[in-house]
Order: structure tokens, then sequence, then C-alpha cells
């Protein structure tokens, strides 16, 4: 078979494993090699190529060789945790930073307990044991679970009959995973324990810097959140998929739907009480990253302030671009439409300080056809009873607003916190939840294929970690728009999306992965969503305006 790597051509004999073939080059590279890209399908490094194909590997120093590199840590934790207390329960709760808050059901978190767990982990490590991946059918995962009794009741997923499951075994452990790993232990040499909240953190490297621990900097807000909304769910006993898809057997969704709708109803009625309190607040700021749902809570927040007696009034900062010659470029030439100096800073604060003071402004209108601000007569003068709402990516940023006084400004940070999990060992990111909802609206709404949404998702991203996540612990609230059922909703629209993506496009490997969790998901008609619900934002037929 003939293999192609970096454009060059290896003549061997099949079968051969990517490592065997590809040793000096993944022993050399700066970065640990924690799997690859052959045939645009995600393996891993012991993958054994039985036909003619293409290679990339894949590195920590990117985002999906870092998800690896995680997966395989919680994979070794797992194996740690059942060797010391096997008879314990621990649960990975979801994921904060380049961490994942860790709890355990009765066990006390001691320093003891983290000392004896870092140091088994770092056992394992240090060993670099092989981890197989191993095809099975859910008659054969069952009967392997029931078989092994610390392990007994450890498949948490549904399975169908026509379906596999990738087992993964390192030595006498074994566990599934809904994504790659690494086909050994030693790639996890960074890591870090330290008692959080009532659990624990397991932390590791950021993409940016693979090789290196780097200062943990809590998140004390985003947390509160998080811990909130998964507490909610365990007394509601939804923290699980399967559980989801158990409520639907049993025609129990509307429950379910109607119990997640008030959660969001009853949160946003706080926020607009918490402004109302504060009597100063001129402006409400609305900040969150891509598909958080920022035009639905806008809305559904002005409702809540109108019941308290205050006239919501919206303006947009996509309205104060800079005029495009003096637009910065990146690093490409590229015009760079989402860093802050592409804001029109000084006009937009004059406009805000005479608002705030009850002048009337003649509001712009950008047009960017061909990049510049233009005034049709529109003015705005705030009344008594009316506030100011924007929201943009920098609404959270200090400096897009410095001309006004932190005690008019209200902020708010808004994101898809999701807190389901496929099983204990396996939460659902938040990120695939926004990436979901955004592939969707996009099919629906602006006419772009899911292909179009993988292939510029990751510039998405790395807007959002420049502009926006630094940001977010200066909210006065945060909010999170994740619903419980919502993967069950947007499944029937995501799945022939992601199916249309073919095996010759550089996204089947990312498809495929979206692919594999959605299927363990039972799907929901979206007729059952209520219209005022913020999900409609992404399936349609809503009653608010996009």
């Amino acid at each position: 078979m003939r293999i192609t790597y970096n454009d060059k051509e290896y003549d061997v004999e099949a079968p051969m494993k990517v490592q065997d073939l590809l040793k000096e080059e993944i022993q050399k590279s700066l970065y640990k090699v924690v799997g690859c890209l052959f045939n645009h399908e995600y393996q891993n490094l012991a993958y054994e190529m039985q036909t003619d194909g293409t290679i990339e590997l894949i590195h920590t120093s990117s985002k999906e060789g870092m998800k690896i590199y995680a997966r395989t840590l919680i994979y070794i934790m797992g194996k740690a945790f059942e060797k010391l207390y096997p008879n314990e329960k621990m649960t990975v709760e979801y994921r904060l930073g380049n961490a994942m808050f860790c709890t355990c059901d009765t066990l006390k978190i001691t320093q003891e307990f983290l000392q004896k767990m870092t140091q088994e982990i770092q056992n394992i490590v240090d060993q670099d044991l092989p981890i197989e991946k191993v095809v099975m059918t859910r008659e054969e995962a069952q009967a392997l679970y029931e078989k092994n009794d610390t392990s007994k009741g450890r498949l948490q997923i549904d399975l169908q009959e026509n379906e596999e499951i990738s087992m993964y075994y390192c030595e006498d452990y074994f566990n599934y995973c809904f994504g790659t790993m690494a086909s050994s232990t030693g790639i996890a040499q960074h890591f870090e324990m330290i008692p959080y909240s009532e659990g624990f953190l397991i932390r590791y490297p950021s993409s940016k810097a693979p090789n290196e621990m780097q200062l943990f900097k809590p998140t004390k807000k985003l947390s509160w959140a998080l811990e909130e909304y998964e507490r909610i769910h365990k007394i509601l006993d939804m923290n699980m998929v399967y559980k989801l898809n158990k409520a639907i057997e049993e025609n129990r969704m509307k429950e379910v739907i109607m119990l997640a709708e008030a959660l969001h109803e009853k949160k946003i009625a706080n926020i607009a009480d918490d402004i109302a309190k504060r009597k100063h607040v001129k402006m409400v700021l609305i900040a969150g990253p891509s598909s958080s749902g920022k035009t639905t809570f806008a809305q559904r927040l002005g409702i809540q302030l109108r019941l308290n007696g205050i006239k919501p009034v919206t303006i947009s900062v996509d309205n104060y671009f800079v005029e495009r010659q003096d637009n910065p470029r990146d690093e490409n030439g590229e015009y760079d439409f989402e860093c802050i100096e592409a804001i029109d800073l000084k006009l937009l604060n004059e406009h805000l300080v005479r608002l705030l003071n009850g002048e009337e402004v003649e509001m712009p209108k950008f047009d960017f056809h061909v990049g510049t601000k233009r005034y049709n007569g529109t003015k705005l003068q705030l009344k008594e009873d009316e506030i100011l709402i924007m929201e943009g990516i920098h609404c959270l940023n200090d400096k897009l607003t410095h001309q006004i006084n932190n005690k008019d400004k209200y902020k708010i940070y808004i994101s898809a916190l999701t807190v389901l999990n496929m099983d204990r060992y396996n939460p659902i990111s938040t990120t695939d939840t926004r990436l979901i909802r955004r592939m969707v609206r996009d099919y629906q709404f602006r006419g772009y294929s899911a292909k179009h949404t993988l292939s510029t998702w990751h510039n998405v991203t790395q807007g959002e970690e420049k502009n926006i996540f630094p940001h977010q612990e200066n909210a006065d609230k945060i909010f999170n728009t994740s619903l419980i059922y919502e993967m069950n909703a947007l499944k029937e629209i995501a799945k022939p999306l992601l199916e249309a993506i073919s095996v010759e496009e550089p996204e089947y490997a990312e498809a495929q992965r979206l692919l594999n969790m959605l299927k363990y998901f039972k799907a929901i008609p979206k007729e059952q969503i209520p219209n005022n619900s913020l999900i409609k934002e992404f399936l349609g037929g809503g009653d608010f305006k996009y």
C-alpha cells in the first residue's frame, strides 16, 4: 500500500501501524503526538493501516490534540480510582477551563486522597502502558460490565441492537469513550489535582503551552453557574443522557421540557428583578460566545424588565464600526472585524454619555457593503423609564464603554454551559453544544452547509478565546442558556447535515465525531418545544424576531 505523509510517499506492506511507520517523526516532534487523521478519520497511533491513504499527525499544540490528551488523562484517572477505591463511585461533571471538575458519591475529598490519586496516576503514566481499542456489540459490552464486580452499573448509555461501542483496555482496566484516545498512558506527563468546591479539579495544559502547567486562575462566577445547574438537574434526576431517553420512552418528555423552560424563565426574571433593584443602572451589556442564544435572551429579558416598569431600548455595537480603511488587519493581512479596535470607541462612548444624560442623539447605521457609517435621520433619546440594552462580543470589556461609570452598567455573560453527561466519565462539551446549534441555524437561516460551519468554527472559537472568555468574570450575572433536552430536539436536523459530509472532505472526521455523540440521543419533534423557547432561535418557528 502507498501511504502519504507531509507530501512524502511510503510504499509499505499491509497491515502497518501508524506509530511504526512514522516512529522517527513522532519521537522528534516538539509537542506530543497523541493521534492522527488517516484519510480524514480520527485514529490513535496504534491504528493498523490496511489501504492506501494519507496521514496527518495530531499534536497537543492543537485543540483536537489537547482533547485527546484530556480524554486519555480522564481514562487514566478512572483506572487509578478503581484500583485505589474499588467500592466508590466518581463522576467527571464538566469542563472548567483546562480542567475537569469531578466529584465522588460518598468519598470525602482530602489532601491524602489527592496525593494518593496523583501518585497512582503518575505511576500509570510513567509505565507508559498500552491502551488497546476494541470495538464490540451491545451484548458483549453488557456482558463485560456484568462480569466485573467493580464495573457493574457503569454502562450508562443506550445502545441499539446493531450499534457498536469502542472499549479501551489497559491491563485489567476497561472503559468506553466517545472520542479518540492516545495509544498509551505515557503521553499524559503534565497534570495536577487540586481541591475545588465539593470535589476536585484534574488540570491539564493548554494547547497554547502543551508542555507545561499554567498557573491556576479560579473562575468563581462561571463555576457557580455550572454548579447550580448541575445541582438542579441532579435533583430532577436528569443529568444523564439515558435518563432523558427513558423519559421519552415513558412519554414524560413534556414535563422535562416544561421544567427546563421554567428554569430559564425563573433565572431571566431574577436578573430583571436584580436590575430593577439597582436604581442607578442605566444600561445592560450582554456578551457571550457564538450560538449562546443572545438574541432570544435579550428579548425575553426585555419582557421581564417591562414587568418591573422598565422599558428596554436596544442599540447595536455593529453600527459603530470604524471606517473600513481604518479597520485593523490580522497577521494574514485580512480585516480583523472582531478586535475591539474595529469599533469606533470615541464615537460610541460620546453617544452613550449623551444618551445617559438624557440628550437626543442621531444614531448611525453601518453600511457593510461599502464600509462606512451612514446617518438617515434616526434619532434616540432615553426617557426616565427607559434603559439601554447593548449586545456584542466586547460588552464585558470595560474598554468598550470606558467613559461610562461602572455603577451605571449591568453586565451579563451568557453561554450554553452544558451539564449533561453521557455517563460518569464522559461529560458533553459545551463547545459541541454550541457547534450543533450553530450548524442547525446556519443551514436553516443562512444557507450554509454543515461543511461550511465546521470549516469556519476554528476561527470563531479563536475570536471567543481572545475577546470574550477573558472578561467573563467581569459579569454581574451569568446566565446559562443550555436546555437539558436540546440535543434531542436538534438531532433530526443536525444528523442528515453531518451525514452529507463525505469521507473525501477534511471535515469528515469532526462530522463523524459529532454523529457518534448524537446517535445516543432519542430525537423529539420540534413541535413539542414552546414558541418562546431559546432553542427556537436555532430550530425556527419561535415568537421572537431574529
